[in-house]
């Protein structure tokens, strides 16, 4: 996790009152006391008074909703920055008007080296077909574009940008996949100056402020960023105040291992590919593809699963995968399994390591994921975006299959420790929003309360890197949080099996937000991270 330099001036001791605190510590706190950058008290309104001549600051809440901060567990933070500068294709209701954004874009941006968008979904377009080559080389001028599909697991590109990587590299009209896409994105991400990556990093981070994200958690690696850009945002979120960055490496066992370490990372983790994606066709299944004759691509076996989880784990560091078909979990969990037959379950336990996306679980894998201590670190918007009867999902498996996807409420019961996130730019930053999907997930079976969805939202993301002590809103914490303007608050469950108490307010249970889809969401009206203000809303 990146350290915060040290501050010659550190945060004066703040009261904040006559609001709703979310806290454990006491269901119907009105007011808390951050001092040293450590929440130093909750309690009542009366309470407070005892507080208000001896602080430098009050603040008053005026009614608002005080929360931990979020933690996104899974972001590619320049990629983010750069979706948010460059060209967004995720809302373009079809091929023509994509290729219209395309021409746009690039006569309004004359001087850019290389071109990049991201987010189509030729899933999405009448006819269902991704632009070709040729459109592309017409729309852009014959300049360098590199456009990343939504799942950011294939690209088309131009023949410019072809053109700048030596050696040869498949030339099919065709959406490139694997290596191919890996050579593309490589080439495309080193046109990008450094000035140009600074500020795609400092607009993700600000923008994730502005949403009471206070952590994020950056999946980097060899095939998905470079190590200047890691160290780059590592040295950005040590010098500049925003959100703290938790930096994970996916690089392989002892050669993983020793790279991790020297980038500063905490784990050889996060984006280590045990396979591809479903909208791809890449994601690695047991039985094939209802749309296509063959069963997805597995980029590692239990064996090297195995090897690599030994190898983090007698070096003190994290391991963690990318796996999201159901042969690609079966191969992590039977190779983390391995492992603790060879380091003793204790040991693997204690790690807690993690499998990235997890949406084709059965109930063996969830089991094993109990089992083995891994914490499922899970985007619940995947489901928003591509689940129900006529979503991906379906399309790619079939009904039945599709159905079994994200199985959020399988994982809690067996006590398998979530961490929620975006995976953005795939989908947006959107922590309330993140949570409502999970709470109203398309399969019902699958929901899970808005508590314990916001729960794997905040305290998930720490406890996801060890830290058992943070995320919560109770003395001792960082102060980590955001405040927030709502409407009246309420615990919500999703159905009949939670049980009555929960949701009396003789109970004591602290409120959130309804997030019955149709009502607004909050809004973050300033967020907080080790008692440092990092963003105030506009007006505020």
């Amino acid at each position: 996790m990146s350290d915060r330099t040290a501050d010659p001036q550190p945060p004066g001791t703040v009261l904040l009152r006559r609001g709703e605190v979310h806290s454990p510590a006491d269901p119907f706190a009105t007011a808390m006391v951050v001092e040293r950058g450590q929440v130093a008290w909750v309690g009542s309104e009366g309470a407070a008074d005892a507080f208000a001549d001896g602080v430098d600051e009050v603040i008053d809440l005026d009614g608002a909703l005080v929360t931990p901060a979020f933690t996104d567990a899974h972001v590619h933070t320049t990629a983010t920055g750069l979706a948010l500068t460059g060209l967004d294709l995720s809302g373009a209701p079809s091929l023509a008007a994509a290729l219209a954004l395309v021409r746009d874009f690039a006569a309004a941006r004359p001087d850019d080296r290389v071109l990049l968008g991201h987010g189509w979904d030729a899933a999405r377009w009448p006819g269902g077909r991704p632009p070709t080559r040729a459109e592309l080389d017409e729309a852009t001028g014959g300049r360098p574009l590199y456009l990343s599909r939504i799942d950011v697991h294939s690209a088309v590109v131009t023949t410019a940008l072809l053109d700048l990587i030596p050696g040869d590299v498949p030339r099919e009209d065709a959406p490139l996949t694997r290596d191919a896409h890996h050579a593309v994105r490589a080439a495309a991400l080193a046109a990008i100056t450094p000035a140009q990556r600074a500020e795609a990093q400092r607009t993700a981070l600000a923008h994730a402020a502005s949403l009471g994200i206070g952590s994020v958690h950056e999946c980097g690696g060899p095939q998905i960023s470079s190590e200047d850009d890691f160290t780059g945002l590592l040295e950005l979120a040590a010098e500049v105040p925003g959100p703290r960055v938790v930096g994970y490496w996916a690089e392989r066992a002892d050669e993983g291992v020793a790279k991790a370490r020297e980038l500063r990372a905490v784990g050889a983790a996060g984006d280590l590919f045990a396979d591809g994606a479903l909208g791809s066709h890449t994601a690695c299944l047991h039985q094939p593809y209802a749309d296509a004759d063959h069963a997805g691509t597995a980029y590692l076996d239990a064996e090297a699963v195995a090897a690599h989880v030994v190898a983090c784990t007698e070096a003190g560091l994290q391991a963690g995968f990318h796996a999201i078909g159901d042969a690609a979990v079966s191969a992590v969990v039977e190779g983390v399994r391995a492992a603790a037959e060879k380091l003793g379950l204790a040991r693997i336990r204690a790690a807690r390591h993690r499998v990235e996306h997890a949406e084709m679980l059965t109930p063996e894998t969830v089991a094993g994921f109990a089992e083995l201590g891994l914490t499922a670190s899970v985007q619940p918007a995947f489901d928003a975006l591509w689940g129900g009867e006529d979503g991906m999902y379906a399309r790619r498996l079939g009904t039945e299959r599709a159905r079994t996807l994200n199985p959020f409420a399988a994982l809690l019961r067996a006590g398998v420790p979530l961490a929620f996130g975006s995976d953005s730019p795939v989908t947006p930053l959107d922590p309330w929003g993140t949570v409502r999907a999970a709470a109203f997930h398309r399969t019902p079976e699958h929901r899970v309360s808005v508590r314990a969805a916001f729960t794997a939202h905040t305290r998930g993301g720490w406890r996801a890197v060890g830290r058992d002590d943070a995320g919560v809103l109770v003395p001792g914490a960082p102060a980590d949080y955001a405040v927030w303007r709502t409407d009246e608050l309420i615990v919500q469950a999703p159905d009949d099996r939670v049980a009555r108490w929960s949701t009396d307010p003789r109970s004591g249970t602290p409120g959130l937000p309804d997030l019955t889809p149709g009502r607004d969401l909050p809004v973050c009206l300033r967020t907080v991270v080790g008692g440092r203000t990092v963003f105030v809303r506009p007006g505020e």
